[in-house]
């Protein structure tokens, strides 16, 4: 695919779909298709200092850490709790910064070509009470790109969260499917042919992409 949007928000059909490698992984399809794309990790969870996420980006693109990195622009919200980020927020004790996680967007964006943004978990994940990821991608117009799998339970996980995009009317760039759960030849091989299938007849404008490797 060509011309990727300038941001896109990289989601998941839950919290293990593998977002974070599929983030870098394509990344570095942009680039080697000549693209200059960049990641960040919207809202981190679980670490201290430095996002654990951006780290894995930074080793499947093959580089090291950028002065964004180091400076944490590409990762603006870190909270120590490894859970939502609306209830790591309230343990500890400060709210979620948005303006500062939009401007960080902002000027990653205006580095790159293109700039995707990993979500944490899936799009209904709460981030301050009654207000969820997918609002977040909603109000700011972002592009999705949804992270599946071939793990038993993932047709109906997938359908659930292509329903979600249409029903808010979010713009689908693509679906990636990870194939490191495809521990059950038979359930992997006719979750990828079902999911494949449905976005091609759903969502015109998007793609389906399969991860060839992680390097």
């Amino acid at each position: 695919m060509n011309n990727w949007p300038s941001k896109i928000f990289v989601t998941g059909t839950d919290t293990d779909a593998g977002k974070s490698y599929a983030t870098g992984w394509l990344a570095n399809l942009i680039n080697q298709e000549g693209g200059n794309a960049m990641t960040m990790k919207f809202v981190q969870t679980g670490n201290n200092d430095m996002s654990e996420d951006i780290e894995v980006h930074r080793r499947i693109m093959g580089i090291d850490y950028t002065e964004f990195d180091l400076d944490h622009t590409t990762a603006p919200e870190i909270f120590t709790y490894p859970c939502s980020p609306d209830l790591a927020a309230r343990i500890d004790g400060r709210e979620i910064d948005f303006i500062k996680i939009d401007n960080a967007a902002d000027k990653l964006a205006s580095a790159y070509g293109t700039l995707l943004i990993e979500g944490a978990g899936g799009l209904m994940v709460p981030l301050k009470g009654d207000y969820l990821t997918i609002d977040y991608v909603k109000d700011r117009k972002l592009p999705v790109v949804l992270v599946t799998n071939g793990k038993l339970g993932s047709i109906s996980h997938t359908l659930l969260a292509l329903d979600a995009i249409k029903r808010h009317g979010l713009d689908l760039c693509a679906v990636i499917y990870n194939p490191h759960f495809d521990y059950d030849k038979i359930i992997s091989e006719d979750t990828r042919k079902y999911i494949r299938r449905c976005v091609e007849e759903s969502f015109e404008e998007a793609v389906y992409l399969e991860m060839t490797s992680l390097t």
